[in-house]
């Protein structure tokens, strides 16, 4: 029997960082709003603001890749983001390759509400959403690391 536990997701980016809350049971993520950033450091009481309020179990960050697999500059900032996360909060952190997950977002936007729906803050939660769902199905289905 899976034990019902939350995760907050985390799209890391520069200027802003897109949060998701999602669930282990069914493996499912909703977008939430997201945190302003000055070079990858968002204001931390809006973190804890989340953390009070949703409870979470573990925290789920996107690692933002090259295409080609390798890291870039901004990896290092993301990485630097989930040890501060570690750091202030007791909970674990799992780090998901976020690879094309911008593209998948704005794709899924654009099929339920065309071009309108591709603001900068949906794709932001979008993308949380996505990193956040893949995240929980990788932790749980590799039983390696498990919430």
């Amino acid at each position: 029997m899976l034990k019902h536990q939350t995760v907050i997701g985390f799209d890391f980016g520069l200027k802003h960082i897109g949060v998701a809350v999602g669930q282990t049971v069914t493996a499912t993520a909703n977008p939430l709003a997201s945190l302003h950033a000055h070079q990858g450091t968002p204001k931390w009481e809006k973190v804890t603001e989340l953390v009070a309020y949703w409870k979470p179990d573990a925290f789920i960050v996107g690692l933002p890749y090259a295409l080609d697999g390798s890291e870039h500059h901004i990896t290092r900032y993301a990485r630097r983001f989930a040890q501060e996360l570690e750091m202030r909060y007791p909970f674990p952190v799992h780090l998901v390759d976020e690879r094309f997950t911008t593209l998948e977002a704005r794709r899924d936007l654009f099929e339920r509400g065309g071009s309108r729906a591709l603001s900068k803050r949906h794709i932001d939660g979008m993308s949380a959403k996505i990193i956040t769902e893949d995240g929980l199905n990788r932790v749980l289905s590799a039983s390696i690391h498990p919430l």
